[in-house]
């Protein structure tokens, strides 16, 4: 909920160069482009989970995104037509961009990404395997208990003697 008290960033603090690609384009670097960029998007994850506010990942949200830029400019370098036509593969072969269709030119894209960035295509589970992200951020502060003056007293403990019950047992397998 935003009120009047909530502090939104400015315009100029939001800007950033975006990356104009498309969905194939994307689907085509998306394996090698998460493993190039997986520390920078962890950062911006773990950010994300810890502070529970958007507002304040903005810098890591940048450095994704400037990540994701240098890794397409780097592709667009070297391997520019393998990317684009498995790009088309994917656009053209199917609807709902099955990967299935394009093996042969994903073997290609992949082979130019290994000869001129030196970059393996991730296993098939490598981006569901848990990993341990080692963080120079510090810890957010969790706030302490909240103090009620006008708190119940405490509830008698339970050593207090009480009769037995009439009907069934005081307790679950009594």
């Amino acid at each position: 909920m935003i009120t009047k008290e909530t502090v939104l960033p400015e315009f100029e603090e939001l800007k950033v160069e975006e990356c104009n690609l498309g969905t194939s384009y994307l689907l085509a670097g998306a394996y090698h482009l998460g493993k190039d960029c997986e520390t920078v998007n962890n950062e911006f994850m773990l950010c994300r989970n810890e502070e529970k506010d958007p507002r304040k990942c903005i810098a890591e949200g940048k450095a994704v995104t400037a990540c994701t830029m240098n890794f397409f400019r780097a592709v667009k370098k070297n391997c520019a037509e393998e990317l684009t036509d498995y790009a088309n593969c994917l656009d053209k072969s199917s609807d709902d961009y099955q990967m299935r269709w394009c093996r042969n030119t994903q073997a290609i894209f992949d082979s130019c990404m290994k000869q001129k960035l030196n970059m393996d295509r991730p296993h098939i589970g490598y981006h569901c395997e848990a990993k341990i992200h080692v963080t120079t951020r510090p810890p957010p502060t969790v706030p302490g208990p909240k103090f009620f003056p006008n708190a119940p007293p405490d509830i008698p403990s339970d050593d207090i003697p009480r009769p037995p019950a009439k009907y069934f047992g005081r307790g679950l397998f009594d």
